[in-house]
């Protein structure tokens, strides 16, 4: 049955040439890294310290792009506007932070996981409750991706994305995924971002040249006819929405805020992207490189917001488009990029653009799976079995590779009915769900690195206060608790989008992780932070 689809899609045998080698691309780099075996698990989870600046830039990138920015990027800008771009502004506010405070400790105290720095303040219970929180979090975050990935696959192989069909395209990601981080650590996870970088960044570039030849109109024409399309009080081409509108997840009220939380989080509390950063020579090393990713993220999302905006003349416009119109616009704005990869490109070409999308869907998952293995093994199983050589932990490290895996693949199952009730778009779906552990970690670190208060009672709170208030601000359930409060207040109606619940959540735990009184570490170890 899946070879008499696939017979009549639009794959030819020129572009499962192009799929095929792109994944024996992938085989032959994870073999040439793995040549050189870990000597331990310090060396598989930190490569020795050793890793180059630009190579963990561009990682970093190659992390926080995932296929929810392949896919949702063009979604965003198709459906609405250009306002999706200004959520930049709050991640350079968060870099510099990170850069400047979150990094720098982190080199001080020699950490392997930034969760150690938590055990030197509040003892390893708290260590131990802040890694679970990253471990269920990055579950949230990553299956949700890990979906999003499914979703282009399960249209090559059955050019439909029912349920069963989304089932299998995550088994077979979450496979090829495991394997791959079996194989050598983050140093060839690092290596292979950057060849994935090249892949989707190039077949995102050639698809927009491709689109934009495809529409007959010139560069002035195209920019008046998206300042002439209406999208609520602007245009397609707004970039900055200044309304204080709550329900808004772009506003720059609440990118200057929520994102800008967002993004500390993200690369200060979450053990998947700070792990890249903890690879170079250097704290000033480490600083550079989420700086420079942050400076490249731009312009390769710019990318992908453009072409949302030429695929909303190409499928919206028959007018304009003459003879060169699609015929007809997807019903699901989710496989409006997809749909156009796949009907209206030549030969060869889809295989490029899907190769380009798995490049960008595997790169963060392979980096979710490795970071959750060395947090787990870390963080939490050194203390349940303790005094094993380095060599052991290195075993232990890969079963937990296996383990987060399937975990992993299990939760992108569940987002395959999650994501069509919540009524959000991809990109805003992958977002919110990071929330949930944000909050309360955002809270314990900034408590640590800011101030002398906190002990580990009041950082294991904050952190379960955390998960509590994001649930309790989830829409069906706050029109529920809403509805038992006067009426007069509004808030069973009230329509908080997902930047708001961290802001309001991350302020409640830090009040929460600061008024506990100092006490002493659980182990003997210098504070690096205030001395």
């Amino acid at each position: 049955m899946i070879l008499q689809t696939l017979a009549a899609g639009s794959f030819t045998r020129l572009d499962w040439a192009v799929l095929v080698s792109y994944f024996v691309l992938l085989a032959a780099t994870g073999w040439l890294f793995s040549r050189r075996e870990p000597s331990g698990a310090r060396e598989y989870f930190l490569a020795g310290r050793q890793m180059p600046m630009w190579a963990v830039a561009i990682s970093v990138l190659a992390t926080a792009t995932s296929a929810a920015t392949f896919i949702g990027g063009p979604q965003e800008a198709y459906a609405g506007n250009l306002t999706y771009l200004s959520t930049n502004i709050g991640m350079f506010i968060a870099v510099a932070v990170v850069a400047i405070f979150f990094i720098p400790a982190f080199y001080r105290a020699n950490v392997t996981t930034v969760y150690d720095l938590l055990e030197i303040r509040f003892g390893v219970a708290a260590k131990q409750t802040a890694s679970w929180a990253f471990l269920v979090g990055r579950v949230f975050a990553s299956g949700s991706r890990l979906y999003i990935a499914a979703i282009p696959l399960s249209l090559i192989l059955f050019r439909e994305t029912q349920p069963w069909q989304l089932l299998v395209a995550i088994a077979a990601l979450s496979t090829v995924a495991i394997l791959y981080t079996l194989v050598g650590g983050i140093r060839s996870i690092i290596w292979t971002d950057v060849i994935q970088t090249c892949v989707f960044v190039g077949a995102a570039v050639a698809a927009l040249i491709m689109l934009r030849n495809r529409i007959p109109l010139d560069l002035t024409e195209i920019v008046s006819v998206l300042r002439a399309t209406p999208v609520g009080d602007g245009s397609k081409l707004r970039i900055v929405e200044t309304a204080f509108d709550l329900s808004n997840p772009y506003s720059i009220w609440a990118v200057v805020t929520g994102f800008s939380l967002l993004g500390i989080a993200s690369y200060g509390t979450d053990h998947d992207l700070a792990q890249r950063m903890l690879t170079c020579k250097n704290a000033a090393k480490g600083s550079q490189s989420v700086v420079v990713a942050i400076l490249i993220n731009l312009p390769v999302l710019a990318v992908f917001m453009t072409i949302g905006l030429l695929l909303s003349i190409f499928y919206q416009r028959p007018d304009l488009m003459g003879d060169n119109g699609p015929g007809s616009a997807p019903s699901d704005s989710r496989k409006v990029f997809l749909s156009y990869i796949l009907d209206h490109t030549p030969s060869g070409m889809p295989g490029l653009m899907m190769a380009g999308l798995f490049a960008a869907g595997l790169g963060s998952t392979l980096s979710a799976i490795n970071a959750m293995s060395a947090a787990f093994v870390n963080d939490c199983y050194k203390h349940i079995a303790p005094y094993k050589t380095d060599r052991h932990y290195l075993s232990a490290g890969r079963w937990a590779v296996a383990g987060w895996g399937v975990i992993l693949g299990a939760f992108a199952c569940v987002c395959v009915y999650w994501q069509e009730g919540s009524g959000q778009t991809l990109i805003q779906f992958a977002l919110s769900v990071m929330t949930f552990a944000y909050a309360g970690l955002l809270g314990v670190f900034f408590t640590v690195i800011f101030t002398n208060r906190g002990n580990g009672v009041s950082a294991i709170a904050a952190i379960l206060v955390g998960f509590a208030v994001v649930t309790l601000l989830q829409p069906p359930i706050m029109k529920w608790w809403g509805a038992l409060l006067p009426s007069s207040l509004g808030l069973a109606d009230l329509k908080l989008a997902f930047p708001w619940h961290l802001l309001i959540a991350s302020t409640i735990t830090t009040a929460i992780c600061v008024s506990g009184s100092p006490k002493p570490p659980s182990r003997p170890r210098q504070d690096p932070l205030h001395t």
